[in-house]
């Protein structure tokens, strides 16, 4: 994780510095014209995610994505345009996939706990399994344009951050297999279990941006445990993917 907070820092710094230049100058800068940018916009986010803190043993595979819509607006400075503050409102997704592990959600035991074969059976696992979290979530960002007049053809960073809400959590699993790999049920058996007794209901990331035009990488980070206190191990998600945005 020490790789994330130096990126993150990393991306702090360089906007830092970015607005101390253009700061210096402002009093010789040309004059903006602003009256064509729009001061909204949609903000799509897609790619990988990981779990900080959590044990090996929970077998987290590789396929875990997020998803984010977000509908954002956008403030220019009035004495630095290249630089502006944006806050939204939105949506993310998050699945986390478990190679032969069952994330007993519906448990009543006190911790969440990670099974190594279906409930009520020796050996049995699904072929696909995942945890999905749902959060309303409302970022907020400090945003830096090369060319402000056309932020599509500029290039952009942004730092901030993104509190969020929980709206559900629940396990998919397809297709239950025996010890031997046999299906048992099909393979279009699918079991959905809903519950979000064991999660965390607030959540506080730290987020980072660049890219050119309207495409771009992301960095997320989530401060808050992803699990209530004593449920689990300290898990902490974090997030790294691309980002289709206007501005």
């Amino acid at each position: 994780m020490k790789k994330i907070f130096i990126l993150l820092l990393a991306t702090a710094g360089l906007v830092n510095s970015l607005f101390a230049q253009d700061n210096e100058k402002k009093t010789k800068s040309k004059k903006y014209d602003l009256s064509n940018r729009v001061g909204d916009h949609i903000m799509l986010q897609y790619g990988m995610d990981r779990w900080s803190g959590a044990p090996d043993s929970l077998n987290v595979k590789g396929s875990s994505r997020h998803f984010n819509f977000y509908f954002m607006l956008d403030k220019p400075f009035k004495n630095s345009p290249k630089f502006s503050v944006a806050y939204g409102l939105g949506i993310s997704s998050s699945n986390i996939f478990f190679d032969k592990k069952y994330a007993d959600i519906k448990s009543s035991a006190v911790q969440l706990p990670f099974r190594t074969s279906y409930p009520g059976t020796d050996s049995a696992y699904f072929n696909k399994f995942k945890l999905t979290s749902i959060f309303v979530e409302a970022p907020v960002e400090l945003r830096f344009f090369s060319d402000p007049e056309n932020s599509n053809k500029s290039f952009k960073a942004a730092i901030g951050v993104k509190v969020g809400t929980i709206l559900k959590a629940y396990t998919k699993g397809k297709d239950l297999r025996s010890k031997t790999g046999q299906s048992i049920y099909g393979d279009k058996f699918i079991e959905k279990q809903y519950d979000r007794n064991y999660f965390n209901g607030t959540r506080l990331s730290l987020t980072a941006r660049a890219g050119y035009g309207i495409f771009g990488v992301h960095f997320a980070y989530q401060i808050t445990q992803a699990l209530k206190e004593g449920t689990g191990a300290e898990i902490r998600p974090f997030s790294i993917g691309l980002t289709i945005s206007g501005l």
